[in-house]
């Protein structure tokens, strides 16, 4: 059992990780969504950039424990993506790319809020003949 949810917490963070990179372009559609992604944008990089414990790494661990087996060498990150996914030398790289698509997925849930009153009385005084 301890194994099943070491791999559903694993899977939970990666969709975690997936929120805080994308978040910004589903509050487009949704843009309420946009404060949960604030939230869990500054957490992650809280997480990355202080020695503040990630509850995603500390759980899978704790379910690991339960296996016998040790904490995630070098954490979540090192362990499952670094060198596996990209290399670790691309990780400049990549926080600069994550931070402008983070920034243009937020200028494009500013525009959508700024013209949501324009769209929504477009389609108030929208005239239908036939």
């Amino acid at each position: 059992m301890a194994k099943f949810l070491a791999d559903v917490t694993v899977a939970v963070h990666m969709l975690a990780l997936l929120l805080i990179g994308f978040g910004g372009f589903v509050a487009w559609r949704w843009p309420k969504l946009i404060f949960v992604h604030m939230f869990a944008a500054a957490w992650g990089v809280l997480v990355n950039v202080a020695p503040v414990p990630c509850p995603f790494t500390a759980l899978e661990n704790f379910f690991r424990h339960q296996q016998g087996l040790g904490d995630l060498p070098g954490g979540f990150n090192a362990y499952y993506l670094y060198d596996t996914v990209f290399p670790r030398s691309w990780l400049p790289a990549i926080g600069i790319v994550a931070i402008t698509v983070v920034a243009y997925s937020y200028v494009g849930v500013y525009h959508r809020w700024r013209h949501r009153d324009h769209h929504e009385d477009a389609h108030a005084h929208a005239v239908h003949l036939g």
